[in-house]
């Protein structure tokens, strides 16, 4: 049994590295297992075909993301440092999550995302409602704006240089501001 989860774990590591990079429709079964060490017959019989594997990657970075980046309404410039913090330090986390918007809008997991989203939008709207938040932006425009804000970096061409040109520290410190200023009263 232990092999067996052993196994797993390297295939699912190596599954994430591959489905990060490629996508779904990229992936190959082959890379995955040979990057784990073992053979395809072994990521059949635990996974049963790439789809599925893909569903298991995914579905576990929802569940990890979802528990170490909790929404704190109260702290909104704060929860957006710990967004960013988590791209920088886990890209897959948002590579996975624009390949599955790409080539699986209606797949597996959407049912859980939409929940940890009404979840957050529950959230900020009681801030709202208690007084704790400016009302001058919706829940829904407030969770974009702020996910758009923390993506800003990971998602910024290449070409600009902005990793070279401006330090993570720096880069981190605009979106804290950034996030602060959205909420300030107007």
């Amino acid at each position: 049994m232990r092999d067996a989860a052993e196994t797993k774990r390297r295939l699912l590591a190596a599954a994430t590295e591959e489905f990060a990079e490629r996508g779904i429709a990229g992936a190959r079964v082959d890379r995955i297992a040979d990057s784990a060490g073992c053979n395809k017959a072994m990521l059949y019989k635990y996974f049963g075909n790439k789809d599925r594997l893909f569903d298991t990657v995914f579905g576990e970075s929802v569940g990890r993301f979802v528990i170490d980046v909790p929404v704190d309404a109260h702290d909104l410039p704060s929860y957006a440092g710990k967004l960013f913090d988590r791209y920088e330090e886990q890209p897959e986390t948002l590579r996975l999550a624009v390949w599955h918007r790409l080539e699986r809008p209606e797949g597996k997991w959407v049912t859980e995302i939409v929940l940890a989203n009404e979840i957050r939008l529950a959230d900020l709207k009681r801030a709202q409602d208690e007084g704790r938040l400016s009302s001058h932006y919706t829940p829904l425009e407030l969770l974009v704006l702020i996910q758009s804000i923390s993506t800003a970096w990971a998602t910024t061409n290449s070409e600009l240089g902005v990793r070279m040109a401006i330090p993570r520290k720096k880069r981190r410190e605009l979106v804290v501001d950034a996030v602060r200023r959205l909420i300030a009263e107007h």
